[in-house]
């Protein structure tokens, strides 16, 4: 994934089975060019009463600051080390040591460990296959052994794309037939021992990917034509693959396995329908979303009310405070440059090693900006995400600094925020804290 925000909204409904929502987390990730501490994620989370997280690896460094929070932690394992802890089970003894023992007994809650993650994709051709559930089963064996069995469980979260029911509604859900075996054994280990199974579901892609997809379907506002399945009504892709889940797993012979919804949202720049209250797909190049997801903007402010609490109350969640943002200055294209030959060039340039999304067709600031001021929106994002490296503002003499805010009345022009003390990255655009703070939740059925 490149540089990611992250935008989600949470609707918590009812599906086949009675649900009890056991608490709400959030994910964060780092992949980006700034990032705010760990210490003021931390503040973000006691501020919004959010008691649970989810990460995308296991960095010590940034663990340690979840140390006697009493927030539940969830670890990730990347899927570039599945092939070694799956080969070598000292791997495992030393990623558990390293990675768990150390920060447990430092006192951070750690509940589970994630092997890999969605490492089933369709477009991963099988190259996980073979190392998914090795690996979890040796950092399972590798918990137990340091005395952790009962206390932290490994799951592995997987896209919604792992099971389907062809046309025939939820109850003919069944895991993928060409990784049938596989989850079945995967089901069968997380029974055991008592963990759960984590599924990311973005009813966002069916939209996307589908252009056949009713819209409304996709949606919680109760206006699209219901899909009946036996005696259940559907009115919302999320009730219907939830439902999915539950029946593969039924057939898989674990039908009261605890099901954990580890990522959902809704992006919010990028494409037709990736903003607060978009309606109406329409055609746009592959992964222009993929930056804005999340919650929260760049700098870790709200972009949105919501409801954390379950009681049907939406409010502007609490923001990162005492947010350190580089100098006030911008990088803008030099209007007394008159032969223009260069500008293409550059300007593609800074979109490839930045974020442009906000003027795709449609994106936040398409509309809003003459010439000139793109040409600038796309020179200040790669200064910005640079650091405000004036080397980074040249572009063969097309740029230069002001210290004048270049942002329109519609169009935000950021500036970048100072990086934690290790660069685990920021997103400046339209969207939010890098990767972060997509909704996590934790269900269980019977």
């Amino acid at each position: 994934m490149k540089m990611a925000w992250f935008a989600a909204f949470l609707i918590v409904m009812q599906f086949m089975f009675i649900l009890s929502v056991e608490g709400i987390g959030v994910n964060w990730g780092t992949q980006a060019a700034q990032n705010l501490p760990p210490s003021t994620i931390v503040q973000i989370l006691k501020d919004n009463n959010i008691s649970r997280i989810k990460l995308f690896d296991s960095d010590t460094w940034t663990v340690s600051y979840f140390a006697n929070t009493g927030i539940e932690v969830m670890l990730g394992v990347p899927n570039n080390q599945l092939a070694s802890l799956a080969k070598n089970y000292d791997k495992a003894k030393e990623y558990v040591k390293e990675n768990v023992t150390l920060a447990y007994k430092a006192g951070v809650y750690i509940r589970y460990v994630a092997v890999g993650n969605e490492p089933f994709l369709k477009s991963y051709n099988g190259s996980n296959h073979d190392t998914t559930f090795p690996a979890m089963q040796n950092v399972q064996k590798a918990l137990n052994e340091e005395g952790y069995g009962d206390k932290i469980k490994v799951t592995t979260p997987q896209n919604a794309d792992v099971y389907d029911s062809g046309l025939q509604g939820p109850s003919a859900g069944q895991f993928r037939s060409d990784i049938r075996d596989i989850m079945h054994q995967i089901v069968s280990f997380l029974k055991e021992n008592d963990a759960p199974f984590l599924v990311n579901v973005y009813p966002f892609l069916s939209l996307y990917q589908n252009p056949d997809f009713p819209v409304e379907f996709a949606f919680f506002d109760g206006g699209a034509n219901p899909v009946v399945d036996k005696a259940t009504s559907y009115t919302n892709m999320l009730d219907a693959n939830l439902d999915t889940l539950v029946w593969a797993l039924k057939k898989a012979g674990a039908p009261k396995l605890k099901i954990i919804l580890g990522e959902i949202g809704w992006p919010t720049d990028g494409h037709k329908d990736a903003n607060l209250d978009g309606r109406e797909p329409e055609e746009h190049r592959a992964g222009d979303f993929e930056r804005h997801w999340g919650i929260l903007k760049y700098d870790g402010q709200p972009k949105f009310p919501m409801d954390f609490s379950g009681n049907g109350k939406e409010v502007w969640p609490v923001g990162a405070k005492n947010v350190k943002y580089l100098e006030k200055q911008w990088c803008v294209f030099n209007t007394d440059i008159k032969n223009m030959t260069k500008v293409p060039g550059n300007m593609q340039y800074a979109c490839q090693m930045a974020d442009c999304t906000a003027l795709n067709h449609d994106g936040s600031c398409d509309k809003t900006l003459g010439n000139t001021d793109r040409i600038s929106y796309a020179f200040n994002m790669y200064y910005q995400m640079n650091n405000q490296d004036v080397r980074a503002c040249d572009f063969e003499g097309l740029a230069r600094l002001v210290d004048q805010n270049a942002s329109t009345n519609e169009c935000l022009f950021p500036i970048g925020i100072e990086s934690a003390g290790r660069r685990l990255g920021m997103n400046v655009g339209a969207s939010g804290v890098v990767g972060v703070l997509v909704l996590l939740l934790l269900f269980s059925h019977h």
